[in-house]
């Protein structure tokens, strides 16, 4: 037995099934456009990671200087934490 209950014989003629039916032209299209859109993905899912971190590191920025700007205001010195 193969993957699930299916084997290889009934793997192969599935695929025999597949390439007459849309071609070979056409299945290799089909793959180059998955392979362009799982990277088009996967670059999209790092581009959101570097902006988040940009962002947490300007909101910890901000709230850094707000607090030392806070700290003047009150006569203690800014380099305390």
């Amino acid at each position: 037995m193969g993957i699930g209950g299916i084997s290889i014989w009934q793997l192969l003629i599935l695929l025999a099934i597949v390439v007459l039916v849309f071609g070979t032209k056409r299945l290799r299209n089909m793959g180059g456009d998955l392979g362009a859109a799982i990277k088009g993905f996967r670059k999209g899912m790092e581009d959101e990671k570097s902006n988040e971190s940009e962002q947490l590191e300007a909101d910890q920025g901000t709230s850094a200087s707000s607090t030392a700007s806070s700290r003047q205001k009150e006569g203690e010195p800014a380099n305390k934490a």
